[in-house]
């Protein structure tokens, strides 16, 4: 089987070559975001001297995350088709959560090189939360290949939009509850 790297990075990820439908490609975009916006909220407050209960912290929030996600939508769909949801369905909805509990995987091993001396800790912490914004911000990249659209100026422009609400909304959320 040959490598087409450009269409292995151009599409969305998916184990089949079947298309993922419009629904279910939204409910993995706000699952990315969620589990995103979650994860930087728990970097923030994350002291210097903390590099081993931050990623805890990271990881126990996106997992937590992820499984309150999962049973909630499941509970939801199964409200919306009026029955119990078969195995397939379930297994939809985890799939669909995966974004969440991925989310903690760059921040977490970010946080790493920290643990092991590469970085110092607030350099790690720092860079980790820069790179949640820009996945967050690189969001609007992917709706335009999903709707097949070119990427404009309007996109460059919805990126930083959506970082800047990332960040909004992070701050809020550290200042609200931490």
């Amino acid at each position: 089987m040959e490598w087409d790297l450009p269409k292995l990075f151009n599409r969305p990820a998916q184990v089949t070559d079947a298309p993922v439908g419009t629904e279910r490609a939204a409910r993995r975009i706000s699952a990315y975001i969620y589990g995103n916006i979650l994860v930087l909220a728990a970097l923030i407050p994350v002291t210097k001297s903390q590099e081993t209960v931050g990623i805890a912290i990271v990881v126990g929030a996106a997992l937590s995350t992820f499984l309150a996600h999962v049973f909630a939508e499941s509970v939801g769909q199964t409200l919306r088709l009026d029955r119990t949801l078969t195995r397939g369905e379930r297994t939809g909805e985890l799939r669909d959560g995966l974004p969440i509990l991925t989310s903690a995987v760059f921040p977490s091993a970010i946080l790493c090189t920290a643990l092991i001396g590469w970085l110092e800790p607030r350099t790690a912490q720092l860079i980790a939360e820069l790179v949640m914004i820009g996945r967050i911000a690189s969001i609007s990249y992917v709706i335009s290949r999903l709707r097949r659209e070119k990427v404009t100026s309007g996109t460059h422009w919805a990126a930083f939009g959506l970082g800047v609400v990332a960040a909004i909304i992070v701050v809020i959320k550290v200042f609200l509850t931490h």
